[in-house]
């Protein structure tokens, strides 16, 4: 049943689950800091307050959690601690991740030279984490961030991928597009343009679905 007290006990419990305070977690969605404290939960007059939809929907995507993690929280499933979810997955730096002998045909790790990172993450047998080098991705990821990746997830446009082209290039982009005949993506940071890529000179894409910040 979806009521005012188990909406808000979901939050919590998705704060919680990737080790953050409440306050924590609307910082990372981009929310002010005091947006999901107790006090905002009622209003003056004691009446309920919910929570926006474009709120929820903010804290999914900076968490990297599915709507199907957030629903089963508020109908009270899936809880446990954030150690339940820890994940070790291997670790590459971008930079590195261009060279040969880090990845298979399909995009898969293979080959020696990976660390291992252990984060409260979604992660399955294949996922991996890159770690951000430099200031290319500004402002969405800056330098030091773990980025973690499932090649074998679906993408569709707006989604945030990892692409590597036939040349060795590793790149972090938003999908616009992809047809039979090109990929096109949009770049995070304004400063680096947009590209339109055949499909002829792409190894593979895979998408980003979640961010150590």
């Amino acid at each position: 049943m979806l009521s005012h007290d188990r909406v808000w006990a979901a939050i919590d419990a998705l704060a919680e689950r990737y080790s953050l305070s409440a306050s924590g977690l609307a910082r990372r969605a981009g929310l002010d800091s005091t947006a999901f404290n107790k006090s905002k939960r009622l209003s003056s007059d004691g009446r309920p307050r919910w929570p926006s939809t474009e709120s929820l929907a903010k804290i999914i995507e900076a968490t990297g959690a599915s709507l199907e993690e957030f629903t089963g929280l508020v109908e009270g499933r899936g809880g446990g601690s954030v150690a339940q979810h820890r994940s070790a997955v291997p670790l590459l730096g971008f930079a590195q991740a261009g060279a040969g002998g880090f990845f298979d045909d399909a995009g898969y790790p293979a080959g020696q030279g990976w660390d291992l990172v252990e984060l409260p993450a979604r992660a399955t047998e294949t996922s991996y984490a890159l770690q951000v080098q430099g200031d290319s991705m500004l402002p969405l990821y800056r330098n030091g961030d773990v980025l973690i990746v499932e090649p074998g997830a679906p993408t569709r446009k707006g989604d945030r991928v990892v692409v590597k082209t036939t040349a060795g290039e590793v790149m972090a982009k938003v999908l616009d597009r992809q047809t039979v005949k090109s990929i096109v993506l949009v770049s995070l940071n304004p400063v680096h343009p947009d590209r339109d890529i055949p499909t002829s000179e792409i190894e593979w894409v895979a998408r980003i679905v979640w961010a150590s910040q």
